[in-house]
């Protein structure tokens, strides 16, 4: 048997721990706050531009629930923001498991702490591509990589973590939890899931359908041989 299969969960999870990397920010001036307000005690790992947004967000609030990634992982943003969150720290809070002794261990050796939610929504490759004379490149720059992995890792573990993808979602999801003591449920995160994967689909799709429709002299175009 796999020592990543378990016949145990939490049906409600409280959310104490959130990763919030969007680029698209709407919503985040009411959810943020909701988060903050249900979840006193709640922990914000950010990024880049959603990072400064939460803080203006919070205000005086975000000294005491606000964190960079970067300073938690102790790997700072790369030049460019090429590199954000592909940290070893940050995937194990994802992906461990509540009753997997071998992965609660892990977080114990590194210092890691288990991220009960994840919010990520995607660089805007489809709105890059429908602009006017835009280049294969200008197209390669807006493929996301750290947020489909966030996406993926947290909607493969939703016996845990809750995959939030679209900000039309931030509501209801406010609302189960005030309902549930700051909790969401199996099913919650499971219906999460579900979105998350179509989501990280439809992106996938996009890039797929754009590359295939442009030809070996459309890329060179782009670039001069370092010849």
């Amino acid at each position: 048997m796999s020592k990543n299969v378990v016949n145990k969960i939490d049906d409600q999870v409280k959310i104490k721990t959130i990763l919030v990397s969007v680029s698209d920010k709407s919503g985040l001036d009411t959810f943020i706050p909701a988060l903050v307000e249900l979840s006193p005690d709640v922990l914000i790992l950010s990024t880049g531009g959603t990072y400064a947004r939460i803080k203006e967000i919070l205000g005086e609030k975000a000294d005491s629930c606000l964190k960079k990634v970067s300073e938690y992982t102790g790997q700072p943003e790369t030049q460019g923001g090429l590199v954000k969150t592909l940290d070893f720290k940050i995937y194990l809070g994802i992906l461990t498991e509540t009753y997997n002794e071998a992965h609660q261990m892990d977080l114990e050796r590194t210092s890691a702490l288990a991220i009960d939610m994840v919010v990520v929504n995607l660089y805007p490759f489809s709105e890059t591509i429908a602009k006017d004379n835009v280049t294969i490149e200008n197209a390669r720059g807006n493929i996301d990589i750290g947020g489909p992995t966030m996406i993926r890792a947290s909607a493969k573990n939703f016996i845990r973590v809750a995959s939030v993808v679209n900000p039309s979602t931030y509501p209801s999801i406010v609302n189960t939890l005030r309902a549930n003591n700051g909790a969401l449920g199996l099913e919650d995160r499971y219906e999460l899931a579900q979105k998350a994967f179509e989501h990280t689909a439809i992106y996938d799709r996009t890039i797929a359908d754009y590359l295939a429709e442009k030809s070996i002299n459309d890329v060179k175009s782009c670039y001069k041989s370092g010849e």
